[in-house]
C-alpha cells in the first residue's frame, strides 16, 4: 500500500470518474482507517482501527464490491459532511441508466475521503 495516490481533491475526482481501479480505492480506505499490512508476517495490524470497525471488520472489507461495508462507510461520516462532493467539488451525481453498485460505492468511498480531509484539514 505504499503506492497510494496522494489524498487530494485529483485523488477523489479521479475514484468518482473510475481513473482509479478497485483495489486501490479500497486501499486508500484501509489505509485512512488505520488497516496497515505486515509484509513480515503476511497479516494485517489493525492496531489502528477504530474499535467499532476493528469489532465488525478484523480484516479489511472489500468496499466496492460488498454492500455492507459500504452502508457503515456512509454512516460514519458526519451529517455535516454528507454532501462533501456537491459542495466542495461541484458533483452533480451520476445520470440515471448510466451508474451501478460500483458508481455508487465509489462515490460513497469518495465522499468519506472528503470527509476525512475535512475532519483532519487535509
Amino acid at each position: 500500500m505504499s503506492n497510494l495516490p496522494p489524498l487530494n481533491t485529483d485523488t477523489i475526482w479521479s475514484i468518482v470518474k473510475e481513473e482509479i481501479d478497485t483495489q486501490t480505492v479500497n486501499q486508500l480506505l484501509w489505509y485512512y482507517l488505520g488497516y496497515r499490512y505486515d509484509e513480515a508476517t503476511g497479516k494485517w495490524d489493525n492496531s489502528a482501527v477504530a474499535d467499532d470497525w476493528k469489532s465488525e471488520y478484523p480484516n479489511p472489507p472489500d468496499f466496492i464490491g460488498c454492500r455492507p461495508p459500504t452502508v457503515k462507510l456512509t454512516r460514519s461520516i458526519p451529517q455535516e459532511n454528507k454532501q462533501l462532493l456537491k459542495q466542495k467539488l461541484g458533483f452533480k451525481g451520476y445520470k440515471i441508466g448510466e451508474f451501478g453498485p460500483e458508481q455508487t460505492r465509489r462515490a460513497t468511498a469518495a465522499n468519506w475521503l472528503l470527509s476525512y480531509m475535512e475532519i483532519n484539514g487535509n
